[in-house]
């Protein structure tokens, strides 16, 4: 068991960890124009860097506690070398003036080219976060992480790590645990997620799904010190795989970034991929009314960011979404993010 100075050393960690990304979301924030608030948000009470600071410490103390009672392994936070955070923090204001054009630039900036004539779903072909690239390059999967931490102040891996804890309780509910398990990581990324279900599973069978070859190469690069690894490019409305064949499912920040249609989509394609019995995890972003003093801020956010399909979410209910034939039996709040888990009815096969 952790004892007091293992608590210590990850509260200093996580402290200056907070410093560094919220230091750079501060003056980055100095350094840009504001957006301007449309008159329909105008005078609503947003929270305030106080506020923020304490919710966010919450979830590092809820992180410590899923730690410390043996729920998942301590975070890779210190691992690498220090210069190669300079290195992307120096990028990272680098872009933020490119950012900062196609924010208060002409919307048609904010679209695509298509690099391939129907190898990507218009939905995608968008600079979601006003980004360079948009998905689609090697220097938009190298600064992505970084540009989410800034976002979320530090946050945002602690945030993450809180699928890990539906995850333990579905693999301790499967016959052979992680030995037999399969998972599937839709909308994987940079396999930042999968490189946590690893570190604490190393046997666990995992596939991850994204539409972005150089995020997968990315995945690929952060996965390689283990085995049993498919990474698969595909979007997750048309998943290559057969029916019933994943134990897990997994979708984090995935239906925040897809228009109402294609979420609706994808849950077919969950309901069909998932064997009876099985566990699928969301980890996403707060909805209207999880926590009311966000509620402003949540409305401001696509106008900051460039979500296009973020307000469509907002209002959406998730449980009808996912239904029919899943039982929603875990919710729980972390920052900006929920946790739900959902159990599809049935019994799996012997």
């Amino acid at each position: 068991m952790p004892d007091a100075f293992d608590k210590l050393a990850f509260e200093t960690a996580q402290m200056a960890r907070i410093g560094w990304f919220f230091g750079q979301k501060l003056l980055a924030a100095r350094l840009a124009k504001p957006t301007p608030v449309p008159e329909k948000l105008r005078g609503r009470k947003t929270p305030d860097r106080q506020q923020l600071l304490r919710d966010l410490w919450r979830l590092i103390e809820q992180d410590w506690q899923n730690i410390a009672t043996g729920v998942y392994a301590p975070p890779e936070d210190r691992r690498g070398n220090p210069f190669a955070g300079l290195r992307r923090a120096a990028d990272f204001f680098a872009d933020l003036r490119e950012v900062e054009a196609r924010r208060h630039g002409d919307p048609a900036e904010r679209l695509l080219d298509e690099p391939q004539p129907g190898r990507y779903p218009r939905y995608y072909l968008r600079k979601f976060h006003f980004q360079t690239d948009g998905y689609l390059s090697e220097a938009s999967a190298e600064r992505y992480d970084h540009q989410v931490e800034v976002l979320f102040g530090g946050g945002a891996a602690a945030m993450r790590r809180q699928a890990l804890v539906p995850l333990r309780a579905a693999l301790l509910g499967h016959k052979g645990g992680a030995n037999t398990a399969r998972l599937l990581d839709l909308g994987c990324g940079t396999g930042e997620f999968l490189r946590e279900a690893k570190r604490n599973y190393p046997r666990l069978s995992v596939t991850g799904l994204d539409l972005s070859a150089p995020y997968l190469k990315v995945a690929e690069r952060r996965l390689a010190d283990w085995s049993r690894i498919d990474l698969v490019e595909a979007p997750a409305e048309a998943i290559p795989a057969p029916d019933a064949s994943f134990d897990i499912v997994t979708a984090l920040y995935l239906f925040h970034e897809l228009p109402g249609r294609v979420r609706r989509a994808v849950a077919a394609e969950i309901r069909r991929v998932l064997r009876p019995g099985g566990t699928l995890i969301l980890v996403d972003s707060l909805q209207t009314g999880d926590m009311p003093d966000y509620d402003a801020l949540l409305d401001y956010f696509p106008y900051a960011f460039h979500e296009p399909y973020y307000a469509s979410y907002l209002a959406e209910d998730l449980d009808r979404l996912v239904g029919p034939g899943f039982t929603r039996e875990e919710r729980s709040l972390a920052y900006f993010s929920k946790v739900i888990t959902y159990r599809r009815g049935g019994h799996p096969p012997d």
